[in-house]
């Protein structure tokens, strides 16, 4: 059996920067996933104006009552027993992110939202511009499905197919990634120097966290950087900045986030994410729908050449590209705030020390001509608990902490490549049509 991305996980994300990220799932702190969650046992959340946004469900059909959606679920939302097929409680205690659906083994678990017919709609239509924001980790984990090693960067085949698919530009959301560093190294130097807002601050680019911090925790709303997420950043600019540069009308663009992640979907369609003076993200596919509509569209993905984003905004950093992997956005962080407080230019760029994928993982850093900072990364939204009740206690010692839902970070998200050696790749799509055939 070949190895699979969920213990592979030596995302090339880092090599921007010289150096592999690495590790394995084996290596992180696990929780008692016997135990019901402390979450959703003692803080039912009121989130009603959520209840209609259903983004993965149990196919009760399908569910052979195993329980492994639960011992996944970060938040105890699922249950069921032996007799009783499994089911999602209360939707708006969900944070859509997909762990059960990535865990099944059964292929139980349904993805409810696609916005594939309504793209594929857009890109025949000759007054719309069609605008593709794939985020960092896609480019790492579509080639999957085509066969090829779990990791392998293929971006500028995605770029390739994404032009076959009829998109007329591609603006990269390692571009927002970037933007959502500098926002929020900026933000957390104005609150360790100057006392700008509550210490610690948490990260706010993963929207799952952000929607758990809302649902169960509200009193850590400003402890969350005010920073937007990266496709936050860089759909707006799309439609503002980037179409007057194209010179298109912002209501004829249709912009198109691709994400390792189903939570993205949510965070898109929220009413507020319309700082354009229009929808940011008019429609949000994951990295799996990505590899149907290549399938769909009879491209042979392996024998495409290498092709290229747009310029204006589908430039980046090596900070962006390490965003998807977990302590990739503290790493970012630290590096602008190392340059920005010292005056100094980094030699070398790495911050191993918050690398890894153990549950908990804290460091220091000592900024020249400027404070020591503390910093703590959190791999998966079950080993959070613990420094949260730090946090609410008053007695964290950390002035930046980085939460990931997903455990090691968005390249195991739940919108990412099925592994067809170790469960039934049956969902929405048809049957198997995403397993390398």
């Amino acid at each position: 059996m070949s190895i699979n991305r969920r213990d592979f996980l030596k995302i090339a994300g880092a090599a921007a920067a010289g150096s592999v990220i690495t590790g394995a799932l084996t290596s992180c702190k696990k929780p008692d996933v016997e135990a019901e969650s402390v979450f959703y046992s003692t803080q039912k959340p009121d989130l009603s104006k959520y209840d209609k946004y259903y983004f993965v469900q149990v196919n009760a059909d399908k569910c052979q009552k195993c329980g492994t959606c639960r011992k996944h679920c970060p938040t105890g939302i699922i249950n069921g027993s032996e007799t009783e097929p499994y089911k999602v409680l209360d939707n708006a205690g969900c944070v859509f992110c997909g762990q059960c659906l990535i865990n099944c083994p059964y292929g139980a678990i349904d993805e409810k939202v696609s916005f594939i017919d309504e793209i594929f709609k857009a890109a025949k239509d000759a007054d719309k511009v069609v605008v593709a924001m794939p985020a960092p980790s896609v480019r790492y984990s579509l080639g999957e499905p085509f066969g090829m090693k779990p990791g392998t960067h293929v971006g500028g085949k995605m770029d390739a197919a994404l032009r076959k698919l009829g998109f007329d530009i591609i603006w990269d959301n390692q571009f927002g990634a970037d933007l959502t560093i500098m926002e929020e190294g900026t933000e957390l130097i104005g609150r360790i120097t100057k006392n700008e807002n509550p210490l610690p601050q948490f990260t706010s680019c993963c929207p799952a966290w952000v929607k758990f911090v809302e649902s169960f925790y509200p009193e850590l709303i400003p402890n969350l950087s005010t920073s937007k997420s990266p496709i936050g950043m860089i759909a707006p600019m799309a439609k503002t900045y980037g179409a007057a540069n194209r010179k298109v009308d912002p209501a004829k663009m249709y912009t198109v986030g691709i994400f390792p992640c189903i939570a993205k979907k949510f965070e898109c369609m929220r009413p507020e994410m319309n700082s354009s003076g229009f929808q940011d993200t008019d429609a949000s596919i994951d990295t799996r729908e990505l590899a149907y509509m290549i399938k769909k569209r009879g491209i042979d993905f392996l024998s495409l050449n290498d092709e290229r984003p747009d310029s204006l905004l589908g430039e980046s950093t090596g900070a962006g590209t390490i965003f998807g992997v977990n302590g990739g956005v503290m790493e970012a962080a630290l590096r602008f705030a190392y340059e920005a407080v010292s005056g100094q230019k980094l030699n070398a760029v790495d911050f191993t020390a918050v690398r890894g994928m153990d549950g908990v993982r804290s460091a220091s850093v000592k900024i020249p001509n400027g404070p020591e900072v503390k910093v703590c990364v959190i791999a998966g939204l079950k080993n959070a608990k613990p420094v949260i009740d730090e946090v609410k206690a008053g007695k964290s010692p950390y002035h930046f902490i980085e939460v990931m839902t997903c455990p090691g970070g968005c390249v195991n998200g739940g919108g990412q490549p099925l592994d067809p050696e170790d469960r039934l790749v049956e969902n929405f799509f048809g049957k198997n049509p995403l397993a390398g055939s």
